[in-house]
């Protein structure tokens, strides 16, 4: 017995990853569908000659663009897998998969994988950082994307998810210091809009439950938002590289624990502190004005009217 695999992947710009991305997935999906923002590079050339599906989309952000895809395309396969283009699995975890998928019963239906970070080619051992799961893999029908500007989770509609040991999700991106700060700088300003929402009752929770692996890490994360802002980047940072050891990561290790973990915080937190003074200054209702004049997000997605809605499934 075999099951099918369709694989999504999200892609602008990704010249560099998309070719081993789409060789390290073709043992086990049967059709990769790559949804391309108007790459400027080469992405699409090298996807269509690796035999991927490509579509294009303009990008909101990687929740609306998932569910767009889901929405819009067309998937009869048992399952589907998200993979980001500097990501691949390893073969222990391809090979185990290939045996476990025909063999799950009917009420599983979404299944979570462990991330493994190589920063420059080095593995994140410490720190908490290897200790994170990922829900990759859902049946279709079963499963919608968690419309969240950051951080974004599969909300499952039935069943219950799994875990899947055998090898990891290997996240290793092949670019350079410059662009993971500016994609970085980015992430801080999505960072910093989901926040906003959520702090003014814009967003509701939608259907679905997230997975448990995915509630533990959710439930840290909230605790850590009702905490002051800078200070806590700066116990968040003293926790992970101390009391979780960090440290044994080495001299590689110190500039990514610091980086992600301390700068990359603070300045999520400084863009929230002056989105607040901002808004406090001019009224929330002018907020998308705002997000267009300082980051150039001329459609943020969010009526920004003090009611609780979704945001869009696609832009």
């Amino acid at each position: 017995m075999t099951a099918s695999v369709t694989a999504l992947i999200l892609s602008f710009d990704e010249e560099v990853h998309i070719g081993r991305c789409l060789d390290r997935i073709a043992p086990l999906a049967d059709r990769v569908i790559v949804i391309d923002s108007f790459s400027t590079d080469r992405t699409v050339e090298i996807a269509k000659v690796k035999g991927a599906e490509v579509h294009q989309h303009a990008f909101t952000n990687q929740a609306a663009q998932l569910q767009w895809a889901l929405d819009s395309i067309a998937i009869d396969s048992d399952w589907i897998i998200r993979v980001d283009c500097d990501e691949y699995l390893e073969p222990g975890l391809i090979e185990r998969l290939k045996t476990k998928l025909p063999a799950l019963p009917a009420d599983v239906t979404a299944l979570d994988l462990k991330l493994k970070v190589l920063f420059r080619g080095q593995f994140i051992r410490w720190g908490g950082y290897y200790r994170t799961w990922l829900t990759r893999l859902w049946r279709p029908g079963a499963a919608r994307m968690e419309q969240r500007w950051m951080d974004e989770r599969l909300l499952i509609t039935r069943g219950r998810a799994e875990r899947v040991t055998g090898g990891d999700l290997v996240d290793a991106s092949l670019k350079d210091i410059g662009w993971w700060v500016a994609k970085h700088n980015n992430y801080a300003t999505r960072q910093m809009i989901d926040f906003v929402a959520r702090e003014h009752g814009l967003v509701g929770a939608g259907d679905g439950d997230i997975t448990a692996s995915a509630r533990r890490g959710r439930g840290m994360r909230d605790r850590y938002a009702r905490a002051p802002l800078y200070l806590r980047a700066v116990l968040y940072f003293l926790q992970r590289y101390f009391l979780r050891l960090g440290f044994l990561d080495g001299r590689l290790g110190f500039v990514w624990h610091f980086m992600q973990g301390f700068w990359y915080f603070v300045l999520i937190d400084a863009k929230i502190d002056e989105a607040r003074t901002w808004i406090a200054a001019n009224s929330l209702d002018r907020f998308p004005a705002y997000l267009a004049e300082r980051y150039g997000i001329a459609d943020s997605g969010i009526a920004w009217n003090r009611v609780r809605i979704q945001l869009p499934s696609g832009s």
